[in-house]
């Protein structure tokens, strides 16, 4: 018999997690790195959910037998593929009849297999509560342009607990945040991949997180996190105004011309109509370090006004002239004395 297991232990359990549910269910949120082998395809479990509706689960369950009977050689055969050692941990919804039905099948076909008690349902419950469980973290702010995704990363190098919100979401979280960076998962994955980030990190350490919105993009932080973080102590990074230009210019000048021309076009109403013109004007000409001292004007204001809501401490640490190790070297000792 299959093992059942909570959430922690299938989490850690060996071989790679099989999710069950249907392709669309998978592509509205799954648990980070489980690989999809439906059961059934979006039009197939429809049928059957309607054929229980009308007809009653005996009738659905000889449906489904018949619509998955082709199959099961198929995912057999693809499961050797995805679990060549034949250790495998397999999931649905509920923890019902399909991760049940496929593990008694990957079981008869000699792999070793553990299910998850309550299915993604379950795992649903815990990320939400793992999301707003109270640990204690310090906040990196600072405008536009001051490098604190790079400093992140050098805190993380120095072996520091790092949570990148930004890199969760694919978002660097303003109009322009999207560009070069993958499409942003659904909102319900995001508390996954964060759900699963916070759980391997320290509960007795202070997390080091960027501060941010409510909205990274499209993604939404959990409120309960969101409110730890507007309790925390920050610490507010400030570089010199030419540095933030070259840092921002760094990071953008990658990109086609026609998307950061949309960009700036989506703050139009905010930035107002004759700043808007000469930022398009000068990424027209090829001119980005003018378009983003331009641009910079209303993100400061916006800095500014969200900075009033702060509600913990803010100590200023001025990294003027500093490299990236320096700057985060900086921080830490900076952090050592809250």
């Amino acid at each position: 018999m299959p093992h059942c297991l909570d959430v922690h232990a299938f989490l850690h359990a060996p071989g790679p997690i099989l999710d069950v549910r249907s392709p669309a269910e998978y592509a509205q949120g799954h648990i980070p790195g489980a690989a999809s082998l439906p059961l059934f395809s979006n039009e197939e479990r429809a049928q059957v959910g309607i054929c229980y509706k009308h007809q009653g689960r005996d009738a659905a369950v000889e449906l489904g037998l018949a619509i998955a009977g082709p199959k099961l050689a198929a995912l057999v055969a693809t499961a050797k593929q995805l679990a060549p050692d034949r250790m495998v941990r397999v999931h649905c919804w509920r923890g019902g009849m399909r991760s049940g039905s496929v593990a008694w099948l990957l079981e008869t076909a000699g792999f070793q297999v553990a299910t998850l008690d309550l299915g993604y349902k379950g795992f649903r419950r815990w990320a939400q509560t793992y999301c707003a469980t109270t640990r204690p973290m310090i906040l990196l702010g600072g405008m536009t342009g001051t490098g604190k995704t790079n400093s992140l990363q050098a805190i993380a190098r120095r072996g520091e607990p790092v949570l990148d919100l930004e890199h969760l979401a694919s978002h660097r979280g303003s109009s322009f945040g999207s560009l070069g960076l993958p499409a942003q998962p659904s909102n319900e994955q995001f508390e996954n991949r964060l759900a699963i980030a916070l759980e391997q990190l320290p509960l007795d350490r202070p997390i080091w997180i960027e501060a941010e919105s409510r909205r990274i993009g499209l993604c939404r932080i959990p409120n309960d996190l969101f409110e730890q973080m507007l309790r925390a102590p920050m610490l507010q990074v400030e570089r010199s105004r030419d540095e933030r230009v070259a840092i921002l210019v760094a990071v953008y000048q990658v990109a086609p011309i026609a998307d950061l021309i949309a960009a700036t076009e989506r703050l139009r109403k905010r930035l107002g109509g004759q700043r808007t013109q000469a930022a398009v004007a000068y990424l027209q000409g090829d001119r980005l370090p003018e378009a983003c001292e331009v641009i910079l004007d209303y993100y400061d204001r916006t800095y500014a006004h969200a900075l009033k809501r702060h509600l913990g401490p803010v100590y200023t640490v001025d990294v003027t002239g500093l490299s990236t190790d320096a700057s985060a070297a900086l921080m830490l000792d900076v952090a050592s004395t809250l």
